[in-house]
C-alpha cells in the first residue's frame, strides 16, 4: 500500500516492500489493493489469493471483476462505485454456494496528485463471518423454536440464568397471577416458600434434571402445589436454564381422596373397618395401660334388605347415610362411629363409667334411629339388634372384642331383633354360624344353586353396547337370591373361591358363545377374578383351556382385577399379564382408585382398561370432589391409551358428565340391571336387527 510520499500507481515502488507484505500476510483478513481509475489489482496478502482461487504474483494487473465470482461482484459493484467517490462503505454479503458470509469493508486512498485531492486508489478488506453468522442463526431458530412451543404448550415455562428471570409464557403467568413485567429481573426462588427455598436452591445449583413437587406462591398470596423439572440448555450468551412447571392442585386433591378413601366407607363418609381396628388397637392399648374401661358396640339395622328389594339400591344408600348422621349425633364427640360393611356400624365408647353405660348408651341410639324417616312417599323406621363386648371383661385383643361383639349382636337378631346383648361366654359356639353357612355353600356348588347374572356395558358416547360384566349370586335356601359380597370373602377364608371362579369362567364363556351361534350381537364378557386366584393358579393354562372347550375365541373373554393383585408379586403378576396378552384376552383394573392407586404398575403392566369405582361416580356430578377424580382417571387412561370404564351410572346426568369427559364405556342401573342368562337373552335379542 503507497505511503503519501510515494508513487500512486503501485506499490512495487516502495522500499518497505517486505515488510508491507509482511504484515498483510499477518493480517487475519483478505486484503487486496485496487488503483481507482482501472479498479486493477497492485497488491493482495495471501489470504485474498487463496480466497479467489490464484496465486499471489499473478493478482496484480487483474480487474476486480475478474478476480471476484460473479454473485460477489453484482452484489459489490454499485458500493464499489460509492468508494471510489470517497465513502467508506461496509457491507455484508450472503454466497449461497457454498454457503458463505463475507464481510466487505472498502476504504477509499486519497492523495493529492498536482495538489489537489482525489482519489487515487480502494483498499478491499474481506472477512469471512460465516462461523459467527451460522452460530447467530442457529441461536435465533433455537429461540424461535422455543419461542412458538412456550406459546404452545399450557404447560408453565420459566427462563432463567443463575436464578435470575429472564422471559416466561402465558400459561406460567397465568399460574401465578404476575405480568411478564413483574417477574422478569427477580430471582425465581422469590416465588417459592421458605420451606422448600433450599431444596430448589439445591436442585438448580446441582443442575438436576429430574422432577420434583414444590408449593409456588401465587401472586395474591396463596400456596400452589406444583411439580417442576429443569432442564439446562447452552446458549451463545453462556447455560441458562428451563423449568417446566405443572399445578397439581387436582392431583393432590385425588391423592388426599385417595387417602381418605382407604380409610373411609365411600358411602357415609364414616371410618370403615380399617380404620376402626387402627383406632381400637391404639385405644385397646391404652386403655390397658390406664386400667380404663371401654366398650365396643356392633349395631346391625334389622329388615335392611327389605328396603332395598322393595324401594332399590338408591333408597337403602340414602338410607344408610340418614342412619350414619344419626349414629354421629347421637355419641359424644370422643367417641367413634365406623362402618363395618353393609347396614352394620360398630361405635367405641372410651373411658366408660360402668358397664351398665354401654347399654343406656346403645338403648339411646336404637330411639334415636328408629325415628321414622321418609323416602320419597315412603315412612320407613328401623330397629337395632346390637351386640356389646366390652375390655377388660371380654378380653383386649381388638380382634376378639369386635368377633365377640358381632357374636352377641347375632344372638340379639336370633332373639328377636330390636334388642341389645351383652357378650357372654356361652356365645363363643356363634362361630358354628360360619360353619353351616360353608356348608351350604358347598352344597350350593354341587346342587348347582350358582347363578350368574349380566350386567351390559356400553359406549358412553352411542349408547351401543359393548360388552357385559359377568356377577356370580347365591341361592341361598334360607335368604333368597345374595350377592357375591355376601360370600365370596367366606368362599376366600374356606378355600372354596377356586371351584367357584372355575365355574363362573367356563359358564360364561359357554354361554356367550351359545349366544353368539344364535346370531346374537357378538360382544365381550368379563369375568372377576379374585387376587387368591390369581395368585395361586396356573390362570392362563386354565383360561385357555375353557376358551378351548367352549369354542369361545379369546378376543371375546375379558378379565377384571383388582388393584391389590397387581401390586403383589409383580414379577409373576406381570409374567401372567403377559401370558394373557399373549392369548389374546384382555386385562381391566377394577375398582381403580380404591386402593394404593400406585401409577407405576399402570405402565409397566400390559393393560387394557381402567374401570373407575362406583364410589367416585355416584355423588356425581353434585360432587365437585368425585368429578375431579373421574377426570383425573379418565385422563390417565387416555394418556397411557387405556379404555375407561366407569361403573355404577344410574342417571341421565352421569352418563352425560361421563360423555363430556371422554369416558369410552359406562355400565350401571341407569343403564340396564344385572340380568339372570333368560333375560339377559331377552334383552339382546331386543337389540337385533328385524
Amino acid at each position: 500500500m503507497p505511503s503519501p510520499s510515494s508513487d500512486p500507481s503501485g506499490l512495487d515502488s516502495c522500499t518497505g516492500d517486505a515488510l508491507l507484505r509482511l504484515l498483510a500476510d499477518a493480517v487475519p483478513l483478505m486484503l487486496a489493493y485496487y488503483d481507482a481509475q482501472h479498479l486493477r489489482c497492485t497488491f493482495a496478502n495471501q489470504r485474498f489469493a487463496d480466497f479467489v482461487g490464484r496465486t499471489v504474483d499473478s493478482l496484480p494487473g487483474t480487474q476486480a471483476s475478474d478476480a471476484l465470482d460473479a454473485q460477489t461482484w453484482r452484489q459489490i459493484q454499485p458500493l464499489v462505485q460509492r468508494a471510489l467517490k470517497g465513502e467508506a462503505v461496509q457491507h455484508t454479503c450472503q454466497r449461497l454456494d457454498p454457503e458463505r458470509v463475507l464481510e466487505f469493508t472498502l476504504q477509499p486512498h486519497h492523495a493529492m496528485p498536482g495538489g489537489q485531492p482525489a482519489t487515487v486508489g480502494l483498499i478491499m478488506l474481506i472477512n469471512d463471518v460465516s462461523h459467527h453468522w451460522q452460530a447467530q442463526h442457529a441461536a435465533r431458530q433455537s429461540e424461535e423454536r422455543m419461542r412458538k412451543f412456550a406459546e404452545a404448550t399450557e404447560e408453565g415455562l420459566v427462563f432463567h440464568q443463575d436464578g435470575l428471570i429472564l422471559d416466561a409464557n402465558e400459561p406460567m403467568l397465568r399460574l401465578t397471577g404476575y405480568t411478564l413485567a413483574e417477574v422478569v429481573g427477580r430471582s425465581i426462588f422469590d416465588f417459592i416458600p421458605s420451606e422448600y427455598r433450599a431444596l430448589a436452591e439445591e436442585y438448580t445449583r446441582r443442575a438436576r434434571e429430574y422432577p420434583y413437587e414444590l408449593t409456588m406462591r401465587h401472586k395474591s398470596g396463596r400456596l400452589i402445589p406444583i411439580e417442576a423439572v429443569g432442564k439446562t440448555m447452552t446458549q451463545p450468551q453462556g447455560e441458562h436454564r428451563v423449568v417446566v412447571v405443572r399445578d397439581i392442585t387436582a392431583r393432590r386433591q385425588a391423592q388426599e381422596r385417595a387417602r381418605f378413601l382407604a380409610l373411609h366407607d365411600t358411602l357415609t363418609q364414616l371410618p370403615n373397618r380399617r380404620h376402626l381396628m387402627q383406632q381400637l388397637a391404639r385405644w385397646a392399648a391404652s386403655a390397658r395401660q390406664r386400667h380404663a374401661r371401654m366398650a365396643l358396640l356392633f349395631i346391625d339395622l334389622d329388615h335392611f334388605k327389605t328396603v332395598n328389594e322393595s324401594l332399590g339400591h338408591e333408597a337403602g344408600d340414602q338410607l344408610l347415610c340418614e342412619m350414619a348422621r344419626r349414629l354421629q349425633d347421637g355419641v359424644s364427640a370422643t367417641d367413634f362411629v365406623a362402618r363395618v360393611g353393609g347396614d352394620q356400624f360398630v361405635v367405641l365408647l372410651p373411658d366408660l363409667p360402668h358397664r351398665g353405660a354401654a347399654g343406656e348408651v346403645a338403648d339411646a341410639l336404637a330411639r334415636r334411629m328408629s325415628a321414622a324417616y321418609v323416602i320419597g312417599d315412603t315412612p320407613l323406621s328401623l330397629s337395632l339388634s346390637v351386640g356389646i363386648s366390652i375390655l377388660p371383661g371380654d378380653g383386649y385383643d381388638p380382634d376378639d372384642l369386635l368377633r365377640r361383639a358381632a357374636a352377641a349382636m347375632r344372638q340379639a337378631k336370633e332373639s328377636g331383633r330390636g334388642t341389645r346383648l351383652f357378650y357372654t361366654g356361652d356365645m363363643a359356639g356363634q362361630p358354628a354360624e360360619t360353619l353351616q353357612q360353608e356348608h351350604l355353600l358347598r352344597e350350593a356348588m354341587a346342587q348347582q344353586a350358582l347363578r350368574l347374572h349380566y350386567q351390559p356395558q356400553v359406549h358412553a358416547a352411542s349408547g351401543r353396547l359393548a360388552g357385559f360384566e359377568a356377577l356370580v349370586r347365591w341361592q341361598h335356601p334360607l335368604r333368597g337370591l345374595i350377592g357375591p359380597d355376601e360370600f365370596i370373602p367366606l368362599a376366600e377364608s374356606r378355600g372354596l373361591i377356586t371351584p367357584i371362579s372355575r365355574w363362573v369362567l367356563r359358564e360364561a364363556c359357554r354361554q356367550l358363545k351359545a349366544w353368539h351361534d344364535e346370531g346374537l350381537p357378538r360382544v365381550p364378557v368379563a369375568v372377576n377374578l379374585s387376587a387368591i386366584e390369581f395368585r395361586q393358579r396356573d390362570v392362563v393354562r386354565e383360561i385357555a383351556q375353557v376358551l378351548t372347550e367352549t369354542g369361545l375365541p379369546p378376543e371375546y373373554l375379558e378379565i377384571e382385577i383388582t388393584e391389590t393383585t397387581l401390586m403383589q408379586q409383580a414379577e409373576h403378576t406381570h409374567t401372567t399379564l403377559q401370558e394373557l396378552q399373549a392369548l389374546g384376552v384382555a386385562v381391566t383394573v377394577d375398582d381403580f382408585g380404591t386402593g394404593y392407586s400406585s401409577l407405576a404398575y399402570l405402565k409397566r403392566y400390559p393393560l387394557d382398561k381402567i374401570k373407575v369405582d362406583r364410589s367416585f361416580v355416584i355423588d356425581t356430578p353434585g360432587d365437585a370432589d368425585d368429578v375431579a377424580i373421574v377426570t383425573a382417571i379418565i385422563e390417565l387412561a387416555r394418556s397411557l391409551q387405556l379404555q375407561s370404564v366407569a361403573e355404577g351410572v344410574e342417571t341421565p346426568e352421569q352418563l352425560a358428565l361421563l360423555r363430556r369427559l371422554g369416558c369410552e364405556l359406562a355400565q350401571g342401573y341407569g343403564i340396564a340391571p344385572p340380568m339372570d342368562a333368560q333375560r339377559t337373552r331377552a334383552w339382546l335379542q331386543a337389540l337385533a336387527p328385524a
